[in-house]
C-alpha cells in the first residue's frame, strides 16, 4: 500500500468510499442525500490543502484530505478528514492516513491538528487517534443522529505538533 496525491483520475475509487462511508451515517455529519458532484466538491478540497488515497495498484483502500482548519487567525491549526474502504478497514489504512496527515502538518508548519466531529460511538478511530497522541478537549452531547445508537456525543480532538 502507498499513500499517495490524488488526481482527478482517482475520483471513480474514491467516490464509492464516500459514499458508502456517508450514506452509512454512523461515522461522518454529512448528509447521506448528498449528490456525487457536491461530494466531489467537498472532499477534493483545493492547494493549499491536500487530498491523498491510500493505493494498492489502481485499487484506492481509503482517501483523506487535510486543510487548515480555519482561516486568518486560526489557520495555523490543521483538520482533515479520511475515510476507509469497507473492506480494507482494521488492516492499518487509517493509521497510515493519520500519520501521513501528521507528517503534512508537520511540514507545514501547522503548530496543531484538530478534528472537529469525532462521532463518540466510533471508537477504532478513537483508539487510534488517543494511540497516536491525539487527546478529547470536550464533547458535545447528542450532536450526532447515529442510525442504532440515537444521539451520540462529537468529539473534538487534538493534537499538539
Amino acid at each position: 500500500m502507498t499513500i499517495r496525491e490524488a488526481g482527478a483520475d482517482d475520483w471513480p475509487g474514491i467516490w464509492p468510499i464516500v459514499r458508502d462511508v456517508v450514506t452509512e451515517q454512523r461515522t461522518f455529519p454529512y448528509d447521506p442525500a448528498m449528490s456525487e458532484s457536491e461530494a466531489r466538491r467537498q472532499w477534493l478540497v483545493p492547494a493549499p490543502a491536500r487530498v491523498v488515497v491510500a493505493a494498492e495498484g489502481d485499487r484506492v483502500l481509503g482517501t483523506a484530505n487535510m486543510y487548515a482548519n480555519r482561516p486568518g487567525p486560526g489557520s495555523h491549526v490543521a483538520s482533515g478528514s479520511l475515510m476507509v474502504s469497507r473492506d480494507a478497514r482494521g488492516s492499518g489504512v487509517g493509521r497510515a492516513l493519520v500519520l501521513d496527515l501528521i507528517a503534512w502538518a508537520r511540514r507545514a508548519g501547522f503548530a496543531a491538528i484538530q478534528f472537529n466531529a469525532v462521532v463518540e460511538t466510533n471508537v477504532h478511530a478513537i483508539r487510534l487517534y488517543e494511540s497516536l497522541g491525539f487527546v478529547t478537549l470536550g464533547v458535545a452531547p447528542g450532536a450526532f443522529r447515529h442510525p442504532v445508537e440515537g444521539r451520540v456525543g462529537l468529539r473534538i480532538m487534538w493534537l499538539e505538533l
